[in-house]
């Protein structure tokens, strides 16, 4: 599709403004005159081709845009256009565009407003944050900041010190600011930010164990005013449904169940889409039992938008090796087909080719597709993607998951070779969908881990605190290459192509097109074929490709916009040795005037 040549407002360069943690250059009196359209719920629901107004772009976790500018034929002439430096820290952005203006989340609390042509400054918001964050949170966590979402005019996005913010698109003054949590007594990492439908604004988090099951929440707020409309215990209390399925674990015991990445919402249904993680520590002979299912860990939960209240839930696993499952949703609507020779779990009451709406996607570490009802959480179909060993099972007529009972850790000291390793996989390194095509196509890596469980936590080592469990990454039986992408039928659930490398892949965007955007840890930056996995344009950026692409079109030029920071699972490949430089890249064809 076409850019839609609706105007843009840009800004022009004037004075500095510095007030409450702002650093803006201040447009000049006629450019003020010009306003930021106010973002309404209906444009959140069907956006313009233009405009990236969420993580990923739609409220159903596509990480698509039809925008088709640039195409496979044209896409070996893409140049840079414009880059800049973003701050320190570990850099997991998610650029955010609206009438010509983009919105950037860097490290540490950081929000800038940037021209989206040019690449200039408009304006700086820094949050003061607190100095002893590191003494309650996560400390490898406390810079990252994914997402940020946008409403009427105002730029939201959840703060390292558990508030949620509301800023003037225009100034980057802050609005309203809520806490959450007080960071000192339930600490919860908020490194992704929300996503809003419906004027409210839906947010996880994941929940230190040392805050107890209160930090462990999905909260809903008012977009207009921050104030808070519900929250929904990721971890059941005494009396509650679920209870019994943590045994005689007292309540204040029963630890770090998050929701660590941005849900999916489906305004028809009304139904907002979450994933959790695992609990703390991770071998469930340390917490009653490995019986027990300890709910709701590693789960889909279907949540009413209007009350929190859990419409349906669906467990992928009873996790005992930081398997978690928070990562993107997919809401589609597609004939349901699955391909016996290629799927290898099949509910036997499915009909062959019946139109189903259906959450699907690689949601956990383990990479396996799954696939439900999205309106009842039915089990329709299940498959592995990359080498897994945790799954044994999946019954097809309940989706009841059966785990390797040779891998459960039953005691300390006792060491598994677990596949994948604990950062998957898949992890937060989004994929994407195509209704083109009606392919899922996901960033996957060939890793397992030697595992060893522990006598009780380590406080001296931050994972080990967390689970309990000692690891050793290396990679798959019968694999030299880290990384793959691989484009996955939703219908089907057939391997449409499988792009495999020795680098580790990261997260994807795809276009109208026929293109499918991504990088890896070397720094290569990629446009694949969206129906052959060819790669038909590649750049080195440097880095390691560590934001999230996005595609966003001014005045009919159509952009692609990519970050870099740090990289993963370089230990596994000694001799890819790129820089470690936080920078947004934009890219573009030529324009007319470029054209000798």
């Amino acid at each position: 599709m076409p850019a839609s040549g609706w105007s843009s407002l840009r800004f022009a360069a004037g004075g500095i403004v510095i007030a409450a943690g702002v650093v803006a250059v201040a447009p000049p009196v006629s450019a003020q005159e010009d306003r930021i359209r106010p973002v309404t719920d209906a444009e959140l629901e069907n956006p313009s081709p233009d405009e990236w107004l969420m993580w990923r772009r739609t409220l159903d976790g596509w990480g698509y845009s039809p925008l088709d500018q640039i195409d496979r034929d044209n896409v070996g002439d893409l140049r840079m256009v414009w880059s800049r430096a973003l701050a320190p820290g570990r850099q997991q952005g998610t650029p955010l565009v609206r009438g010509g203006v983009m919105f950037m989340p860097n490290p540490r609390d950081v929000i800038q407003a940037l021209d989206a042509v040019t690449g200039d400054l408009i304006w700086e918001h820094r949050r003061d944050r607190p100095d002893d964050l590191g003494d309650y949170m996560i400390g490898t966590l406390t810079d990252t900041n994914r997402n940020i979402a946008v409403h009427g005019e105002l730029i939201i996005d959840t703060t390292m010190d558990d508030h949620i913010i509301a800023l003037h698109a225009e100034t980057g003054e802050v609005v309203w600011d809520t806490e959450i949590l007080d960071y000192r007594v339930n600490p919860a990492n908020q490194t992704s930010g929300p996503i809003i439908a419906g004027g409210k604004v839906y947010s996880g988090r994941s929940c230190d164990p040392r805050g107890g099951p209160l930090g462990c929440v999905i909260t809903a707020h008012d977009a207009a005013t921050g104030e808070e409309l519900w929250r929904r215990r990721l971890i059941p209390a005494p009396g509650e449904p679920g209870d019994e399925t943590w045994g005689d674990v007292p309540f204040e015991e029963r630890r770090h169940v998050g929701s660590w990445m941005v849900p999916s919402v489906d305004p028809e249904l009304n139904l907002v889409y979450v994933g959790t993680s695992v609990t703390s520590p991770a071998p469930k002979y340390m917490l009653g039992g490995t019986d027990l299912t300890h709910l709701y860990h590693n789960s889909t939960l279907a949540l009413n938008g209007d009350t929190g209240e859990i419409v349906w839930h669906y467990q992928h696993m009873n996790d005992h090796w930081d398997l978690d499952h928070p990562f993107e949703r997919l809401l589609v609507d597609t004939a349901v087909r699955p391909d016996p020779s290629a799927v290898a779990w099949i509910n036997p009451r499915l009909n062959p080719g019946e139109e189903r709406r259906v959450v699907t996607g690689i949601p956990g570490k383990t990479g396996i597709v799954y696939t439900l009802d999205r309106e009842t959480g039915e089990f329709l179909w299940a498959t592995p993607t990359i080498t897994q060993n945790v799954v044994s099972g999946i019954d097809g007529a309940t989706g009841t998951v059966t785990e390797n009972a040779e891998l459960i850790f039953t005691a300390a000291g006792q060491t598994v070779l677990a596949c994948p390793h604990a950062s998957g996989g898949k992890d937060w390194e989004a994929g994407a969908y195509s209704p083109r095509t009606n392919t899922m196509y996901m960033p996957l890596r060939n890793v397992c881990s030697r595992m060893r469980a522990m006598a009780e936590p380590d406080e001296q080592d931050e994972a080990r605190r967390l689970y309990a469990i000692a690891w050793r990454p290396e990679l798959a039986p019968g694999y030299d290459d880290v990384g793959s992408v691989q484009a996955i039928s939703a219908e089907t659930g057939q391997v449409v192509w499988n792009y495999q490398q020795r680098a580790a892949t990261m997260a994807l965007a795809a276009t109208g097109g026929g293109l499918v955007f991504g990088g890896d840890v070397n720094g290569r930056f990629r446009a694949f074929d969206d129906r052959t996995g060819d790669v038909l344009w590649e750049i080195n950026l440097g880095s390691p490709v560590s934001g999230f692409p996005i595609t966003y079109a001014v005045d009919g030029r159509q952009y692609v916009a990519v970050s870099t920071g740090f990289g993963r699972f370089l230990d596994l490949t000694p001799e890819l040795r790129p820089s470690s430089n936080n920078n947004l890249f934009i890219f573009a064809l030529p324009a007319r005037n470029d054209v000798p």
